[in-house]
């Protein structure tokens, strides 16, 4: 739609627009254009142009650095065997 509105925006431009602005007209034809083909291009490739680009890493640990981890706490002696075989139990769920 955006491609089809940008073509009609560059028409007028070219034919009414510009005859009668002059320098504004050719302002707004550059800009419907630039409408034009950024839409043509987002509906038509398979890259688009994108207007943001998000990057979402998962640095969450491994099931089995979340048991390592667990088990370095039980040796230590800063959690006690109930908590973890719970924790324990709750990790090898979420496999």
């Amino acid at each position: 739609m955006g491609c089809i509105g940008g073509l009609v925006f560059v028409v007028l431009g070219v034919c009414v627009v510009i005859p009668t602005f002059g320098a504004f007209g050719v302002l707004w034809t550059v800009f419907a254009l630039i409408i034009t083909v950024t839409n043509a291009i987002n509906a038509f490739t398979g890259e688009g142009i994108a207007s943001h680009r998000f990057t979402i890493e998962d640095d969450s640990p491994s099931a089995a650095g979340r048991l390592e981890e667990l088990k370095g706490l039980y040796e230590q002696g800063l959690i006690t065997r109930e908590e973890y075989d719970k924790r324990r139990e709750e990790i090898l769920r979420e496999i």
